[in-house]
């Protein structure tokens, strides 16, 4: 069943798949959008397309090429941090998308702004996010254009390159609706792609299916020492993993531009608990299809054939070469296609997140009374110069060796980005907080968890617990100052805290009408 590696078959459904994608983005944005429409649509897209936009932001090319590695390498201790799900789709239903959507908020950091009263607040999240999101960009072009360099011979610029081109063209004309039906295509053709990938590998096992059962039972699942429950949640546990992977994803749902960029574009409750379902049921499947490739491989490459050249194939690497080498022609193709895929929708949808955060949270703050011509404007021309900006960042990381200072900015980054989170539970858990309560909450968990991330032993604290420390200490610190230096906005405007929810489910009027 073997091919021999990348062929000009596989090349040409490459580059097919690139062009269908390009002319479809193209095809969505031949509506003139302007203002509001460019930033947060039109209100034609399904919800159900919205839903897989969602889960293909979410699925990086880094979880593509790593969570088939860690079931390979290890066990399945970190498929539970999937489960993280369950806890957080439920709290963003039943907390967070009601206040969205009766505020109607433009971005996430409007939020924060109408909450506390604090226009610079909005803006210093605005920048976390654009920083954060720069830097992870460029590290999405970079990961998978090396990989696949490798397999296929072809330049690792020349990928990098027309990634980054074919992201930003379709970002630039159509907005927020172009990028919603481009990652709707490129997250179909991921499902697909890696679900056939998982019934190739079960023909090539010996005993099929059994042999990846058989390895699961003798510790492949869950080593001795990897416990459901340690009453010290500093370690790493079954329950740590889901509750604080749950946080953290919560936290990603409801103050990352990239994804609160989704909810904008409908205000009905239904549509958005719709989707976040949807995207849940995603999620969790194919990151159970993902560890069932990782075990699967194990079995075939260290159990069954030991001797193959894959057996010494590093584990971030050894699903793309058994895509490769293991797979027939023209599916190789279709494969490779699904990592560019994965590339390409976080990177478009990074692209216009990074250019609605800045126009409707920065530009409007620094220039005030534009119109919607002028942001559209501005919106488009930095959506291209941040990806230029991504590229040129991307090829030097591809022919250097500052990737691991790399991954320490990006480890800080998402630390302070996760900090942002605390703030939002602040604003949207308790009445009296205010804005001196706010700055407090994110200058002390900032201060409080570069501490634990760079100060203290690695064992110390568990990264799965970072979540629930920032979010307490927000939560804390923000309270008591608020408390302490209470300010002229004393009571939160309406509808943007849990206690306007019965209210809100109760306006029957608003409600038929969104």
């Amino acid at each position: 069943m073997s091919s021999q590696g990348f062929t000009t078959i596989d090349f040409v459904i490459l580059v097919v798949y690139l062009l269908a994608v390009l002319f479809a983005g193209l095809l969505f944005s031949n509506k003139d959008m302007e203002g509001k429409e460019f930033f947060k649509g039109d209100g034609s897209v399904p919800w159900y397309v919205t839903s897989v936009s969602i889960f293909a932001t979410l699925l990086s090319p880094i979880s593509f090429m790593t969570l088939a590695g860690n079931s390979y390498a290890g066990t399945w201790i970190l498929w539970f941090a999937q489960l993280g799900m369950i806890v957080a789709i439920p709290l963003a239903i039943r907390f967070f998308l009601p206040i969205y959507a009766r505020m109607d908020i433009d971005t996430a950091y409007d939020y924060l702004e109408r909450r506390f009263d604090s226009p610079l607040l909005r803006v210093i999240g605005a920048l976390l996010f654009i920083v954060f999101q720069v830097g992870r960009m460029s590290i999405i072009m970079y990961l998978p254009s090396v990989a696949l360099a490798t397999l296929t011979g072809i330049s690792v610029n020349i990928l990098i390159v027309v990634m980054g081109i074919i992201a930003i063209i379709y970002s630039y004309t159509g907005g927020i609706k172009s990028v919603l039906w481009t990652d709707f295509i490129q997250g179909a053709v991921l499902l697909v792609g890696v679900t056939v990938a998982l019934f190739f590998l079960i023909s090539d096992l010996n005993g099929g299916f059994g042999d990846i059962t058989q390895a699961l039972s003798n510790q492949k699942f869950l080593a001795a020492d990897e416990v459901l429950f340690d009453p010290n949640l500093l370690k790493t546990s079954v329950f740590l993993l889901v509750v604080g992977a749950g946080f953290n994803t919560l936290s990603s749902y409801v103050s990352s531009q990239d994804i609160v960029q989704r909810f904008t574009t409908t205000q009905d409750i239904k549509k958005l608990n719709k989707m976040m379902f949807t995207n849940g049921v995603l999620s969790i499947f194919i990151a159970t299809v993902f560890y069932l490739i990782g075990t699967g491989l194990y079995v075939y490459y260290q159990v069954q054939n030991p001797g193959d050249a894959g057996a010494s194939i590093p584990q971030d690497q050894i699903f793309t070469y058994f895509i490769a080498y293991r797979l027939p022609v023209g599916i190789t193709g279709i494969l490779l296609a699904a990592i560019y895929a994965a590339s390409q929708s976080t990177l478009s949808t990074g692209l216009n997140s990074v250019a609605t955060s800045w126009t409707l949270d920065i530009q409007d703050f620094i220039t005030k009374g534009l119109t919607d011509e002028k942001r559209t404007a501005i919106a488009r021309y930095i959506s291209l110069g941040v990806g230029i900006f991504s590229i040129v960042v991307s090829i030097i990381l591809a022919h250097s060796d500052i990737q691991s200072a790399y991954s320490w900015f990006n480890g800080f980054m998402g630390l302070v980005l996760g900090v942002l989170g605390g703030v939002f539970m602040l604003g949207i858990f308790t009445k009296k907080a205010n804005r001196n309560g706010a700055y407090a909450a994110l200058l002390v968990s900032s201060i409080v968890m570069i501490v634990i991330k760079y100060f203290l032993p690695a064992e110390a604290v568990s990264i799965w617990s970072y979540s629930l420390i920032s979010i307490a200490v927000s939560m804390v610190v923000g309270y008591l100052v608020s408390m302490i230096m209470p300010d002229a906005a004393s009571q939160a405007p309406k509808y943007t805290t849990v206690y306007d929810i019965p209210e809100i489910k109760a306006d029957k009027e608003w409600l038929v009408r969104h």
